[in-house]
């Protein structure tokens, strides 16, 4: 039995396999239709979730499998003062398999210590989203053709952000990734990352405050929102939200072939006038999520066709 909770939990070979497996899906969905049939995916999300947790039970749905769950910790026993430990020692004799995003960091990796089914962590905190990391892959991978030697802007909330923590110490794994970190002061990426993924694996980085000038520079652009939720200081949010807005005048200094990503929601960091631009990409980012998840829960169900 195995659990996703970092995305360096697979090898570089299982990457690969899980993301040619996503491709195949994509291509053949019929093929994949009835995989699961008969098995349960418990979805237990104990904070707001819309593209995760729909693509999770699309994702099951797609596979000819049921799932069951909760998507507040109000509506769980949660509510009551039960323990992850308690919750998942239960959910285990319910369902095969399960989806768990929680705001404590480390809660999915605490729930596969007492897990007797597969754990898949679809975000803990400022931690970890894997999930998310494979589907950024895949979106780069379906439109780059590849995913070395990419020059990578992270713009927004790189302090707070999962999905970017996730998403450097996946890139830091191909040769040739080069990061562009673009945030203000406040929000730099945590200090762990810089000395432990960047400086350790001597990966290039540099960090600005001005998206305009590093553009013509990327293949990637990822943006991020400036997360509310994860301040303790509303004026210190209120002060820093619009930071960054990406508008069709900045998307006028980047290549012709740069992509956009976000993991969403946005707020107000992309204008709508973007959307529009063909190397906006991070709707098909999401559909692809979908893929991404099918692919995951076969793996670690270990079935094949």
């Amino acid at each position: 039995m195995r659990h996703i909770i970092s995305p360096l939990d697979l090898s570089m070979d299982e990457l690969t396999e899980v993301l040619e497996l996503a491709e195949d899906i994509m291509h053949d969905p019929k093929k994949y239709s009835e995989c699961c049939h008969g098995k349960k995916l418990a979805t237990l999300f104990y904070e707001p979730s819309t593209r995760t947790r729909l693509s999770f039970e699309a994702a099951m749905l797609n596979l000819g499998g049921s799932v069951l769950g909760f998507s507040s910790a109000d509506s769980s026993s949660a509510a009551k003062g039960e323990s992850v430990a308690d919750t998942i020692r239960v959910v285990s004799g319910y369902a095969d398999i399960c989806a768990m995003r929680h705001p404590k960091e480390g809660a999915p990796y605490v729930a596969s210590i007492h897990s007797a089914i597969p754990i898949i962590n679809a975000g803990d905190g400022g931690h970890n989203h894997p999930t998310q990391t494979l589907t950024d892959l895949l979106t780069m991978k379906h439109f780059k053709g590849r995913l070395d030697h990419l020059t990578i802007g992270f713009c927004g909330d790189l302090k707070f952000g999962r999905t970017v923590h996730s998403l450097i110490h996946a890139m830091a794994r191909y040769p040739g990734s080069k990061f562009i970190l673009i945030s203000p002061e406040e929000l730099r990426i945590p200090t762990y990352l810089r000395e432990e993924v960047l400086n350790r694996q001597e990966i290039p980085y540099k960090e600005t405050r001005v998206l305009e000038e590093i553009m013509p520079e990327l293949d990637i652009l990822y943006m991020t929102r400036v997360q509310k939720e994860r301040f303790f200081n509303e004026e210190d949010y209120i002060r820093l939200k619009d930071s960054f807005i990406l508008d069709s005048a900045k998307m006028r200094y980047a290549r012709p072939d740069m992509l956009v990503l976000h993991p969403l929601p946005r707020v107000n960091e992309i204008a709508a006038e973007v959307d529009n631009d063909p190397r906006a990409v991070y709707f098909t980012q999401a559909k692809l999520g979908v893929f991404v998840r099918m692919a995951l829960i076969l793996t670690l169900l270990n079935i094949s066709v």
